[in-house]
C-alpha cells in the first residue's frame, strides 16, 4: 500500500500512575528485540490484554499478531547488534505498538529493511491485501503443508497468520531513510 498507516496516537489523557499516558495505548516498545525480549514483553502484552474487556478469541489474535510482528523484527530488521550471518540469538531494532480505539485493536510494527527485502515484502503483502478471508485461510493451510524455504525463518506463515487474524486488509508502507534503507511499517486491525 502506498499510504502510510496512521501511526498517530489518540488524544493524551491523564492517568494517576502514568501522567500523559495515551488513551487506548495497550503496549508500546521501541528498541532492540531478541527472543528473550519478545518473551518478556509478551508477558506484559498478555497481562495488559487480560485487563481489557476484549473476548478471549480477540485477545488470542492480538497476541498472535504481536508475536509475529516481533519475530519479523528479530529475523529481518536491517538495524542489528548481532552479525548478519548469526542465525541464533539475533538482536535487531524496531518497534511494536498495540492500541485500542473506537472498538478496534490496531497492532503496528516498524523496522528498517534494505531495498531488496522491501521489494520482496511488497511482492508478498500486496497480493495478500487482495485476498478475501477464505483465500487467506486456504493459503495458510497450503503453506503449513509446504516445504520450508531455506532462506525463510518462518516458512512464510507470519504474514499469513497476521492477515488471517485481521478483520481488515493489512496496511503497509515503506519510507526511505537517511541510511539508504527503508522504514517498513505494517499495521493490522483486529
Amino acid at each position: 500500500m502506498n499510504d502510510a498507516p496512521d501511526l498517530q496516537p489518540p488524544a493524551i489523557t491523564d492517568s494517576p500512575c502514568f501522567p500523559g499516558l495515551v488513551e487506548g495505548l495497550i503496549f508500546f516498545y521501541a528498541g532492540y528485540f531478541s527472543q528473550n525480549i519478545i518473551n518478556a514483553i509478551g508477558d506484559a502484552v498478555r497481562l495488559r490484554l487480560e485487563q481489557s474487556d476484549a473476548p478471549g478469541g480477540v485477545r488470542r489474535k492480538i497476541f498472535s499478531t504481536f508475536i509475529e510482528m516481533a519475530q519479523n523484527i528479530v529475523h529481518y530488521s536491517s538495524d542489528m547488534l548481532t552479525p548478519p550471518d548469526q542465525a541464533t540469538l539475533e538482536m535487531r531494532a524496531g518497534s511494536v505498538m498495540v492500541m485500542h480505539t473506537e472498538g478496534r485493536f490496531f497492532i503496528t510494527c516498524a523496522n528498517p529493511v534494505d531495498a531488496q527485502y522491501a521489494d520482496k515484502l511488497k511482492g508478498i503483502l500486496e497480493p495478500l491485501r487482495q485476498m478475501n478471508a477464505d483465500q487467506i485461510k486456504d493459503a495458510y493451510r497450503k503453506t503449513l503443508r509446504a516445504e520450508t524455504d531455506q532462506d525463510s525463518k518462518g516458512a512464510g506463515l507470519g504474514f499469513l497468520t497476521i492477515a488471517k487474524d485481521s478483520s481488515a486488509p493489512v496496511e503497509f508502507h515503506f519510507a526511505p531513510n537517511e541510511h539508504g534503507l527503508f522504514m517498513f511499517t505494517l499495521k493490522a486491525t483486529i
